[in-house]
């Protein structure tokens, strides 16, 4: 039985340091470990993210009226009021949308509506 016991399961047994190991040389692998995951966090992630939000935001405050603008949701319009936060899209004769400024994607070169129509 003991036999069958010692196949199953092996004896563990402490290893003496030898000469050239330190016990703090895992503190400092695990450290530069440590700062090439945040590296490559910052320039992955966080970095391109914060890029594409000041483009954004760049894109929200240079808008304008007569602007033909896409927006999220797929809405193709021209801006006819913009007040604050919110914007006034013309869609089509007679039909006015009140949406959030956020909701615009980008904007379409002038003449992008009398192309599709």
């Amino acid at each position: 039985m003991n036999q069958i016991l010692d196949f199953f399961v092996t004896n563990a047994y402490a290893d003496s340091l030898g000469a050239g190991s330190s016990p703090q040389s895992g503190g400092l692998s695990f450290m530069i470990m440590f700062v090439v995951f945040f590296l490559f966090i910052y320039f992955a992630i966080w970095r391109p993210q914060n890029k594409r939000v000041k483009e954004q935001q760049k894109l929200l405050d240079s808008l304008a009226k007569g602007d033909e603008v896409l927006t999220g949701s797929g809405v193709l319009g021209r801006i006819t009021k913009i007040s604050g936060q919110y914007i006034t899209l013309t869609v089509a004769n007679n039909v006015d949308i009140l949406m959030q400024k956020s909701s615009i994607v980008s904007v379409m070169p002038k003449g992008t509506l009398k192309t599709i129509e």
